[in-house]
Parts: structure tokens; C-alpha cells; sequence
């Protein structure tokens, strides 16, 4: 659920394929000043699909709007029935040795900053404690009416309530929470009101179609002014949020080094691109910096 207008792109044929030497990304962690750009590919380990990668699900989903959502009360029914049961396994999610590889470059000083697309929360989970979550968290659930948030747990118990015995079988979990349902297995879920005013809840993250709020757009450029390099971990950066980050720091002279099995949308900006799984490349990462992945990391 991201700003995001575009779905796909074709990458690049003149430029050469990624490499499998880290030497260059143990470098720029162990000059230490590296801001952290993260996309869904960083949390696949955890279970959580990516949207573009092998097996990724946009062939399979398209993502709700933000159009769609104010403006239907039907598809706010589809959306919070996927949802609903969606968040009974995204809620349950680990962060996995990448994020605890982040967490740990951020504890011994080597990162300055983290910026995720995810909105899965797994970052904070590992023990990372500035993380700017570019598309918000489907921890928090926002009143379109009164603007007032509230816990995402609250909410569920309130849907189960709502909806006793609502046990549909999902053929898929996607990136943003949302479980692949049919029409028929929507049915007639019932959606509940905003308990403060009556008014239309939604989660606190960027639908696809919606504007990242300005404050945070430039929270992050300032981020990016800061650092010494940007690395970006797991993201085809297709979609522009992410992407002018990439390009923001190409203009400034700031090295942007990619760590993601695929081409991606950046590879033209970046000094390097790493084509490895991402557990074992920052695994490897730690170890080649002498960092233990799970020291301090907190479980979950």
C-alpha cells in the first residue's frame, strides 16, 4: 500500500547484470554514515511475499486504491473482509536474520537511518530504533472522519466480534496484509465504525493512488542529504516513493548501492548491485564486519 502509480517497468538491457561481491557494500557500512532504504524483498524471509520478485503477487492482485476505498462502501467491505484475515498471519510475523543484520549495523554505529517501504513493522522488531516508515504501519488504524488513531488489535477484536465464525480459506497473504479472497468468500462481512464519531476507519498506511504525506517526503530527503551512502535492500523500486530517494542521492554525489536478486528500477543510479538472497548476503555481511546479526535484537 504505497503511493504508486506505476506497477511495472522493464529494466534495463545496456547495463551489466548485478554482481556477487559484497566488498564494496562492507565498505560503505564500515565507513559507517549508511542510510537504509528497505522494500518487501527484505521481509520475504519472514513469510511475507514480495509484490514483484519470484512468486510476487502482483500477477495474482491488484492492490486496492485509495479512490477505491473512500469512494465504496463495497469495496470497503472486500477490503477490510482480505484484510481481516490477512492480519491473522501478518500479525504474526518474525523479523528474520536480514532485519536483525540491520538492527545490528544500526547498534555498532555504521547506519544512520532507516527508511522502509515495508509496513510490516519488522524492522522496529529487531531492534532498529529510527525507522521512517515511508507507507505507515498496519499496526495503527486511522479515523477518515476524526483523525483519530488506534491499535490495529483493537480493531481485530472488534471485527471478530462482528463477524463470528468468518473462516474463509485465503489462496494467498500479499506484501500489504491483504489475503486473496473471492467475492463469495467476502460474502456479507460486516465492517465497524469509528468508535469516537461513527466515521470510515482505515489503516494508517499509503494506498496505492494516495500521497505520502509532505512532512515525512521530506523528513527522508534530509535523511538522504546526511548520509554518507544509501543502501538500498530488497526494493525493484518501481514506484516513485522510493525511487527519488535513489535519484535524489545519485544527483548529490552519494554513493547508492543495491543489495536485491533482481534488476530494479535504480540499477542506472547505482554504483553496484548485489544479486544475492538477502539473509545470506547480510549475513554475510555481519560476519565479514566482525558484527554478531542477533546481539541485543529483540524477539519480536
Amino acid at each position: 500500500m504505497r503511493m504508486r502509480p506505476t506497477l511495472s517497468w522493464t529494466p534495463d538491457e545496456d547495463l551489466p547484470p548485478g554482481t556477487t561481491d559484497l566488498g564494496p557494500v562492507a565498505d560503505a557500512l564500515g565507513a559507517g554514515g549508511v542510510l537504509v532504504l528497505s522494500g518487501a524483498g527484505l521481509s520475504t524471509e519472514s513469510g511475507i511475499p514480495d509484490y514483484r520478485g519470484e512468486g510476487g503477487s502482483l500477477s495474482r492482485h491488484t492492490p486496492m486504491t485509495y479512490q477505491d476505498f473512500t469512494g465504496s462502501a463495497q469495496a470497503r467491505r472486500r477490503y477490510w473482509a482480505r484484510s481481516h484475515l490477512g492480519w491473522r498471519t501478518f500479525g504474526r510475523a518474525r523479523p528474520n536474520v536480514g532485519h536483525r543484520a540491520v538492527a545490528a549495523f544500526a547498534r555498532h554505529g555504521l547506519v544512520s537511518g532507516v527508511i522502509t517501504q515495508n509496513v510490516d513493522g519488522l524492522h522496529q522488531a529487531a531492534g532498529s530504533g529510527e525507522v521512517v516508515e515511508l507507507h505507515g504501519s498496519l499496526a495503527r488504524v486511522v479515523c477518515l472522519s476524526c483523525g483519530t488513531y488506534s491499535p490495529r488489535q483493537d480493531l481485530a477484536r472488534r471485527l471478530e466480534e462482528a463477524n463470528a465464525g468468518f473462516q474463509p480459506v485465503a489462496a494467498g497473504i500479499n506484501p500489504d496484509g491483504d489475503a486473496d479472497l473471492t467475492d463469495a468468500q467476502v460474502g456479507d462481512f460486516r465492517v465497524v465504525p469509528c468508535t469516537l464519531c461513527g466515521g470510515v476507519l482505515k489503516p494508517d498506511v499509503v494506498f496505492f493512488g494516495e500521497a505520502v504525506p509532505p512532512s515525512r517526503v521530506e523528513h527522508c530527503r534530509a535523511l538522504v542529504r546526511g548520509a554518507t551512502s544509501l543502501l538500498v535492500l530488497g526494493s525493484s523500486l518501481t514506484v516513485m516513493s522510493g525511487l527519488r530517494f535513489v535519484r535524489q542521492a545519485a544527483r548529490a554525489g552519494t554513493p547508492v548501492l543495491i543489495v536485491n536478486r533482481d534488476p530494479t528500477r535504480g540499477d542506472r543510479e547505482a554504483v553496484t548491485r548485489v544479486a544475492l538472497p538477502l539473509g545470506p548476503a547480510l549475513t554475510a555481511l555481519t560476519e565479514r564486519l566482525g558484527l554478531p546479526a542477533d546481539d541485543g535484537a529483540r524477539s519480536g
